[in-house]
């Protein structure tokens, strides 16, 4: 606000704008994926559900508005998740037997066991998204969580893209057809 003169209001609008803009690609994990869920607001509020494949910055997501189920955890392996993929995850029963739904091997950290060397990279995921959503807009609503879980995801696994503003423009807006 105090280097552009903008109201809140207006950087505000700016940001969704530009978030609502951000190129939509489907991602396909696959190898080593490391799959956990995540909570906001409280246990039973907004669930986030996000897989990363290990070794690299490739992210999937899913917003929901109450618990995961386990139909939905397979929906999501079905959707983001190819087929002969090792998936592994913590102990939570969501998890329990999704090698049976979906062709992939499943190994599990259990974490009162203080197991975290399946799921290490996950778990630090939702650490740097905790720290981006503090330190770029210090709370979060219910209804942006999505936006702003894409942008985080963008953001991660496209840096590139934040290195100067042209190759964004470039990269984010298409020309439309005319006639």
């Amino acid at each position: 606000m105090s280097v552009t003169g903008l109201s809140k209001k207006a950087i505000r609008y700016w940001y969704k704008t530009f978030r609502n803009n951000l190129p939509v690609k489907h991602v396909l994990l696959e190898a080593i994926i490391q799959l956990d869920e995540a909570y906001f607001g409280n246990f039973r509020g907004y669930a986030l559900l996000m897989a990363k494949q290990k070794g690299t910055k490739k992210l999937a997501y899913k917003v929901f508005s109450e618990e995961p189920t386990k139909h939905d955890a397979v929906t999501f392996l079905k959707q983001y998740v190819k087929p002969g993929s090792i998936v592994c995850t913590d102990g939570f029963t969501i998890y329990a037997g999704i090698h049976k739904h979906h062709p992939v091997t499943h190994k599990v950290d259990i974490h009162k066991a203080w197991e975290y060397s399946n799921t290490s990279e996950i778990e630090g995921i939702f650490g740097n998204l905790r720290t981006f959503i503090r330190r770029m807009y210090h709370h979060i609503t219910p209804e942006t969580l999505e936006e702003i879980v894409s942008e985080f995801c963008f953001r991660f696994s496209h840096p590139e893209m934040y290195g100067n503003p042209w190759y964004y423009l470039t990269k984010s807006l298409h020309l439309v057809p005319s006639g």
